[in-house]
């Protein structure tokens, strides 16, 4: 056997008895664009709030195949992230206040199946209007929620969506990315004539 010959061989062997070392999956660059902000101020409506510049605001029409309860239901949505927070709105009746934020806990924890974890933060904003924001762990088909309230006329609650299989992982960089805005969200709302806007504070 040549020298060659024999080289070559011994490249065969020693590429067949190699450790492979697998990859890390990676997930396809995105570039985020600046946080900037416009005013949800229409006539009519109970609240107003900032919403980002890259998203619009819908009428929902149908809510999860449901009906809405009013004409103050809307979608936010984000085209380029496929996303979408859903903006559910009531008038609280007498003794109603409880069964709604009954509700609101409720209609979270049913992603507790998939959910690695499931965090409560306590909002109160200096003009009064208090609320949790919930942030979901693990592969639940969304991270971020919140309910707002003034306890006495209005109840708001927000969750966001995006049109994809959950996937924590390759989700997070997002969720992350408008976690940001939907606090802004919080930070800048306020039921008509109430007052300044307060700010409420993020978790850590």
């Amino acid at each position: 056997m040549s020298y060659f010959r024999f080289s070559i061989v011994c490249l065969l062997f020693l590429s067949c008895n190699s450790v492979y070392t697998p990859k890390r999956r990676g997930y396809f660059r995105i570039d985020f664009p600046k946080h900037e902000y416009q005013t949800f101020n229409q006539p009519g409506f109970p609240y107003t709030f900032e919403y980002p510049v890259y998203a619009n605001i819908v009428r929902d029409s149908s809510f999860f195949d449901t009906v809405p309860e009013n004409p103050y239901w809307i979608n936010i949505d984000f085209p380029r992230f496929n996303g979408r927070i859903y903006i559910s709105y009531k008038a609280i009746g007498p003794n109603s206040f409880e069964k709604l934020r009954n509700d609101a806990f409720e209609m979270t924890f049913k992603h507790s199946v998939k959910a690695s974890s499931i965090d409560q933060t306590v909002i109160q904003t200096p003009n009064g209007i208090g609320g949790i924001y919930f942030n979901v762990g693990g592969n639940a088909a969304t991270a971020n929620q919140f309910f707002l309230s003034d306890t006495t006329k209005h109840f708001l609650r927000g969750a966001l969506y995006f049109n994809a299989t959950p996937n924590e992982d390759s989700l997070a960089i997002v969720n992350q990315f408008l976690e940001k805005d939907m606090w802004h969200l919080i930070n800048t709302f306020k039921w008509r004539n109430t007052g300044p806007t307060g700010a409420a504070q993020p978790r850590k």
